[in-house]
């Protein structure tokens, strides 16, 4: 029997029982359809928490919290430049004092951090605009630290609650008056000095971060520790220090390398694999739970086969006589639950998708309604997401379903006796 003969032989059996094999359908559709939505989630929470993770983050950064023997010094980050694949080694040192700044009439405060710009240059920190310093009296500040500057008309406002405007000029090219005071004792008195911004630090990449930092060359550093401490506790060693990678696929032999000469790190890309690993699980757990839907679906399947085979004894015993071989018989009816197996999965994807863009737009409508009432309005979330390799596993799991469900009725048609099959229906 030719291809297109055995299509119109499934076609019009079909549609003598359209009902059945509508509801049938169906039960594959909501099968199918269940599987995705629910496999969707995982994956939907999965793009949200490595999104919220990386946001703001260097995929290339490894951060060192010191050495077993003590803290990071100066030598050993001359050795940490030298190691293959390294890009920069980025050192940062808090000054623990009490800095303010001051432009003309205004003043604010923030944090005064010393640092190399050449090696946060290669490590790719980012400015909204201007240049990173080249000289010891020229610094980069943070995207808020203009709005920080505030005269005492504004700073009364901030006090009694309102929130002032700030400096809304350009403070690049400005000369920025930094008076550092220590903490101890309180009678102390302070020190000046005069920077000349040359560069505006790129805008927090969360809405609620604010930035009022003022990087200074570290060549500053003994003049400044001089000036806060004694001279037995002068401040040698650094607040941060962090390595960068050539490229993501290095920081994992880097990380092993700085472990094994005895450093404590840590890099975003160690908690990723835990975190991949855990939705991993709980992928393939949400795949089996969708699975026993479509497994629950396939016993409707297997009914309407079944059914099938029995109305259909007097047929296959003709079949037979004519010369029909068992393989054709058997192929038949397992293309017919095949038929409703792609059509369910078929129908399940169109109504899968459009459910996860609903999910994605009203979820977070909702939680966007409640939370303006609390003060908040940042909240981006992505419950539901179908990649097209979960399409492709649950389009085979769901047709190889039906086709196992009526591979039994198929097998039983084969089986059917010439001679009773003509004198009765089965």
């Amino acid at each position: 029997m030719p291809f297109k003969d055995q299509v119109d032989y499934i076609r019009q059996h079909m549609k003598k029982n359209r009902m059945r094999v509508f509801m049938t359908v169906l039960a594959a559709t909501m099968g199918c359809a269940f599987l995705i939505v629910l496999a969707s989630v995982g994956f939907g929470l999965h793009k949200t928490i490595k999104e919220e993770m990386l946001s703001g983050q260097i995929i290339t950064k490894i951060e060192m919290w010191g050495k077993e023997e003590g803290p990071i010094t100066a030598d050993d980050v001359k050795d940490l430049k030298k190691i293959k694949d390294v890009k920069a080694v980025v050192t940062r040192t808090y000054v623990d004092g009490i800095p303010t700044f001051q432009l003309g009439d205004r003043e604010g405060s923030g944090q005064l951090l010393l640092t190399d710009a050449d090696q946060e240059a290669k490590a790719g920190l980012e400015l909204a605009e201007g240049t990173m310093p080249d000289k010891p009296n020229e610094v980069v500040v943070g995207y808020h630290f203009a709005k920080s500057l505030l005269t005492k008309e504004e700073l009364a406002k901030l006090e009694s609650g309102e929130q002032p405007e700030g400096y809304t000029g350009d403070v690049i090219g400005k000369t920025i008056q930094v008076d550092l005071k220590p903490y101890e004792p309180a009678d102390a008195p302070s020190k000046s000095w005069e920077f000349v911004v040359t560069g505006i630090i790129k805008e927090p990449a969360k809405d609620w971060m604010s930035d009022n930092r003022m990087l200074i060359s570290d060549s500053w550093k003994t003049e400044i520790s001089s000036f806060l401490y004694p001279a037995d506790e002068q401040q040698t060693d650094y607040s941060e220090v962090s390595v960068f990678a050539n490229d993501i696929e290095k920081v994992k032999p880097i990380s092993d390398h700085l472990k094994a000469d005895g450093y404590q790190v840590y890099s975003i890309t160690e908690e990723m694999e835990t975190m991949n690993l855990f939705f991993t699980v709980l992928k393939a757990g949400l795949l089996f739970v969708g699975t026993i839907a479509v497994l629950i679906a396939s016993i409707g399947i297997f009914n309407t086969m079944t059914m099938a085979v029995t109305e259909r004894t007097r047929e296959i015993g003709i079949m037979k006589a004519i010369g029909a071989k068992p393989k054709l018989i058997q192929k038949l009816f397992l293309m017919e639950s095949a038929w409703i197996g792609v059509l369910g999965t078929v129908l399940a994807i169109a109504i899968s998708y459009g459910l996860s863009s609903l999910v994605n737009w009203l979820i977070p409508e909702i939680v966007m309604g409640i939370l303006a009432e609390d003060g908040m309005e940042d909240f981006n979330v992505t419950i539901s997401l179908i990649p097209w390799q979960l399409v492709l596993i649950a389009s085979a799991i769901s047709i190889g379903v039906a086709m196992i469900s009526g591979w039994r009725p198929a097998r039983k048609a084969t089986k059917i006796d010439v001679i009773r099959a003509l004198r009765q229906e089965l």
